[in-house]
């Protein structure tokens, strides 16, 4: 009986793979309600930032990298207390996802990387009505958009995560 409870009361990491306006920061929210449960969402602390550094996808990267090497402590720490992490991060590459395992295996911490399978038009569709309303701190063309995209790299088998598929 402890064990299961341990079980249980394990944190758990979580992290989404998908394109530009695939639905990540939805996601991630939606996520987040649970109990002991953070949101960690990388646009809005680079956005805070950076923002005004950041005028290309190559800055977008540099500054991530650099907001990255803060954050994982922390996010080590958290786990580690208990509470489960949200990361609205992209989750896209396999050295990001390398990034992302070698912190809730520091931590002890359980994992799950979500998987959101949406076509081109839907997340052009919504990056659009997203880039109109102005809400969101960055505002992707639709050629970086694409640009983007060109770098994912779905999870694989072999990378060994607990997958989580969501499709439109």
């Amino acid at each position: 009986m402890r064990h299961a409870a341990m079980t249980q009361n394990r944190a758990t990491l979580y992290m989404i793979y998908g394109k530009i306006a695939a639905g990540k920061s939805t996601l991630a929210a939606e996520l987040a309600r649970k109990e002991q449960t953070v949101l960690i969402a990388l646009d809005d602390w680079l956005g805070a930032l950076f923002g005004d550094q950041m005028s290309t996808g190559k800055d977008y990267m540099h500054f991530s990298k650099k907001l990255e090497s803060v954050m994982g402590p922390h996010i080590i720490k958290l786990l580690q207390a208990g509470t489960s992490v949200v990361l609205d991060y992209p989750a896209n590459t396999v050295e990001q996802r390398a990034h992302m395992r070698g912190l809730f295996e520091t931590a002890g911490a359980a994992h799950e990387l979500h998987v959101l399978n949406v076509p081109d038009e839907v997340c052009l569709a919504r990056l659009k009505a997203r880039n109109q309303d102005g809400a969101h701190p960055f505002a992707p063309t639709e050629a970086q958009f694409h640009a983007f995209s060109k770098h994912l790299v779905p999870p694989m088998e072999d990378e060994g995560f607990q997958l989580v598929l969501h499709s439109s």
